[in-house]
């Protein structure tokens, strides 16, 4: 897996694109000189976990023969304090997620299980340091 990543202007403002030529913009916080031009970093951690989480849930669905109409997810994280490293992790991490479709609740909430509590990776890299709790709202 590769990622290249370039400054696009004079400030913080970065394209990150991957192998097969696809981008996301990055930046700073304003507060910091960003302008607001892309996601910041920690926000794409969010992201990541929201999304490896959705991919998990909408393959196990399909495999249990359930195929959502929609599948919408909130993640809200909060950090700790910047400490005396210089850096700041996240403590908690909440994820939402909202599935729409003819799905059975069961299914719905053993597909959100297993992938928050086995297969996304993210979930995994960010466990050590964070407490994440997630729900489900079926329709």
């Amino acid at each position: 897996m590769k990622i290249n990543l370039k400054r696009i202007d004079k400030d913080f403002n970065l394209v990150a694109t991957n192998e097969e030529g696809n981008s996301v913009f990055i930046d700073a916080a304003k507060e910091i000189g960003g302008n607001g031009k892309g996601m910041r970093p920690m926000q794409l951690v969010l992201a990541a976990l929201g999304s490896c989480s959705t991919i998990d849930i909408i393959s196990i669905l399909r495999k249990q023969k359930q195929e959502p109409d929609s599948v919408e997810i909130e993640v809200n994280g909060e950090r700790e304090p910047v400490g005396p490293e210089g850096y700041s992790l996240f403590k908690t991490i909440d994820v939402h997620f909202f599935i729409r479709g003819n799905i059975d609740k069961d299914k719905a909430e053993r597909a959100v299980k297993l992938s928050m509590e086995k297969y996304c990776s993210v979930t995994k890299t960010l466990e050590p340091t964070a407490k994440i709790s997630y729900r489900v709202t079926l329709n």
